[in-house]
């Protein structure tokens, strides 16, 4: 279960609009950001931004559950809805925030974390490789049933069997957002794909050469 193990200091932000906000960036090396939802106004906030950015260093920021020092007065607690990255420095120009109510249910992309790829049947005896189609899912859970990441466990996958959605054990509390609101349906996790040149590939191969010297003749 993800606990509040991030607190960010932040500060209520007066000074709006585009050059407010450009101003922030470049003279005090800070960042605007937004707490919104509970059924409460949205807060415009500033924050520090190497804070910021050495938090996001950790992927687990990401599926935590962060708690915002609000002037060194109140406390929110929230969870990471967005970002917005310099598109060529590492860099972070937004942030939004989500307040969180401990009796209503939260929409949060957690990391998934694939254990037993070196002792996976399709890799070690099919000489086949995993593909990973995601490295994050959607999950919708109770704030104290928020896991910090989700496993994903390759030791009987054979080689060019696909791992689903619905074939991950999700913790109890917690479920796929794209299993349950998405329409996209059972979509694909992982594939122990067939190395190249292997029997699968030959024989496609060949299949090819027959068709062209049929069609030739």
């Amino acid at each position: 279960m993800s606990t509040s193990a991030f607190e960010l200091d932040v500060e209520v932000r007066t000074d709006l609009g585009k050059g407010a906000s450009r101003r922030l960036r470049r003279l005090h090396n800070a960042i605007p950001a937004v707490l919104y939802g509970a059924d409460k106004a949205p807060m415009p906030l500033t924050i520090d931004h190497n804070a910021i950015l050495h938090a996001t260093e950790n992927e687990t920021f990401f599926s935590h559950i962060i708690t915002l020092n609000i002037a060194g007065k109140d406390k929110e607690l929230a969870v990471i809805k967005d970002l917005q990255r310099h598109p060529a420095r590492q860099a972070i120009l937004h942030a939004d925030f989500l307040r969180i109510s401990e009796d209503h249910a939260i929409h949060v992309r957690v990391p998934l974390h694939f254990i037993n790829e070196d002792r996976c049947p399709g890799v070690k005896t099919g000489g086949g490789r995993i593909l990973k189609s995601m490295t994050e899912i959607d999950v919708s859970c109770l704030p104290k049933d928020l896991p910090e990441y989700i496993e994903v466990d390759m030791l009987e996958v054979e080689l060019g069997q696909t791992v689903h959605l619905s074939e991950i054990e999700l913790p109890e509390g917690v479920s796929s957002f794209a299993l349950t609101h998405g329409r996209e349906g059972d979509l694909s996790v992982a594939t122990v794909q067939s190395p190249r040149g292997g029997a699968a590939d030959d024989e496609e191969q060949e299949a090819e050469e027959t068709d062209d010297e049929e069609e030739s003749s």
